[in-house]
């Protein structure tokens, strides 16, 4: 797909999402596309590190492409299909046993947060802009994805950053662990490639064992939520919210 691709630099592999008109927001092909590179990635024995990266300077990943929302009305099962599937997708990629790497230059909003988020290292650049916009639409994160933000940033401030929907720069983001580094945006990929190759002439082994190993300490037993996405998808508001968004305005909120 021209709008997924990739490459290998020796032992280094890169993904480049090629969507900039649409900040590099993702459709469901996309999505499909990428669980299909997860597969390539671990089935290749020659590839020790993953790079994903965002084309444009302005965006990593903006999201879901809001506007395949409006096709979620009169379907009381699309919200859970939705982040079900999210979670298949976000899932995949925490469960690659390669290292992972996100090269966020610009905005990394929403389900591409999320994306970025279950990538082992984040490096950003000082353009940077991370936020969660679900209060600005009226849906939810799924309790796997909730899980994975308090387990990151702590209950408190995921509480806040959901609540508002603010944008945190790269700075506060390094501050409370979002991102591992910071560097100039010219130096992004140079930096990203580097740090990269320096990983995969470690021990091989070392590196996939202790991964698992932090991946099974996150993965601790996560409480159901069907009946909270159920709540926001099969709400008045969420329509509301995504026709807000699509129209340019201010959403009106009716609370059912």
């Amino acid at each position: 797909m021209e709008e997924m691709q990739f490459e290998r630099r020796g032992p280094v592999a890169i993904l480049t999402v090629n969507r900039p008109t649409r900040r590099n927001a993702m459709t469901w092909e996309m999505y499909e596309r990428l669980v299909e590179l997860c597969e390539l990635v671990d089935g290749d024995d020659e590839i020790r590190v993953w790079i994903l990266r965002g084309a444009g300077g302005k965006a990593f990943i903006s999201g879901t492409d809001i506007s395949q929302f409006k096709a979620f009305q009169g379907n009381p099962r699309a919200g859970l299909d939705y982040e079900a599937t999210i979670d298949r997708i976000v899932g995949r990629l925490a469960a690659v046993q390669k290292p992972t790497m996100a090269l966020i230059d610009g905005f990394a909003i929403g389900g591409g947060l999320m994306l970025a988020l279950n990538c082992d290292i984040r490096i950003a650049t000082s353009e940077s802009r991370f936020s969660i916009p679900c209060i600005n639409l009226g849906n939810c994160l799924s309790m796997a994805n909730y899980a994975k933000l308090v387990a990151l940033v702590g209950p408190s401030r995921t509480l806040e950053l959901m609540y508002t929907g603010r944008q945190l720069d790269a700075s506060e983001a390094m501050s409370i662990g979002m991102v591992n580094a910071v560097v100039p945006s010219d130096d992004l990929e140079t930096y990203g490639v580097a740090l990269a190759t320096r990983i995969a002439r470690s021990a091989p082994i070392t590196v996939r064992v202790t991964k698992e190993a932090v991946r099974r300490i996150m993965g601790g037993s996560i409480p159901p939520g069907d009946d909270l996405i159920q709540a926001c998808y099969n709400s008045r508001d969420f329509q509301e919210g995504v026709s807000a968004f699509l129209e340019k305005r201010s959403p009106e909120w009716q609370a059912r």
